[in-house]
C-alpha cells in the first residue's frame, strides 16, 4: 500500500524527500476518504477488513502532526471521524497503542538510529 511507502520515508528523510512523503501521505489519506465517502466504515455500516488494516495508523497520527506541523483533522475529516468511530469498538481501543507512548517511541527511534532530531 502506497501509504506505507510515505510513512517510511516520512521517519527516514529530512528536507525535501521529507516534505515530498507528508505531501504524499495526505494525498493517500485523501483518496482513501474518497472511497470511504459518508459511509461509517469501508465496508458500509460494519467494521471489517480495510477497517482493520487501516486503523493502526491512527496510532501515528499525533506523531504525524507534531513531527510535519499539520493538522491530518483539518485535511482529512472524514478519516478523523473513521478513526473515533473504531475507537469506540472496545476491541480496536484495547489493541491500538497510546498515541502520546507512539509519539515517544519516535522520537527516540529517530535519535538513536537515525541520527535526527
Amino acid at each position: 500500500m502506497q501509504v506505507y511507502d510515505a510513512e517510511k520515508r516520512r521517519w527516514t528523510k529530512t528536507g525535501e524527500e521529507h516534505e515530498a512523503a507528508i505531501k504524499e501521505f495526505i494525498e493517500t489519506f485523501r483518496r482513501t476518504e474518497g472511497e470511504l465517502g459518508d459511509k461509517p466504515y469501508f465496508g458500509g455500516e460494519t467494521f471489517g477488513f480495510v477497517d482493520l488494516a487501516l486503523i493502526p495508523f491512527y496510532s501515528r497520527f499525533y506523531t504525524s502532526e507534531m513531527f510535519a506541523k499539520l493538522r491530518i483533522e483539518s485535511e482529512c475529516p472524514k478519516i478523523i471521524a473513521w478513526a473515533k468511530r473504531c475507537m469506540q469498538k472496545d476491541t480496536v481501543a484495547k489493541s491500538l497503542p497510546d498515541q502520546k507512548k507512539v509519539y515517544e517511541f519516535h522520537v527516540q527511534m529517530r535519535k538513536q538510529w537515525l541520527g535526527l532530531e
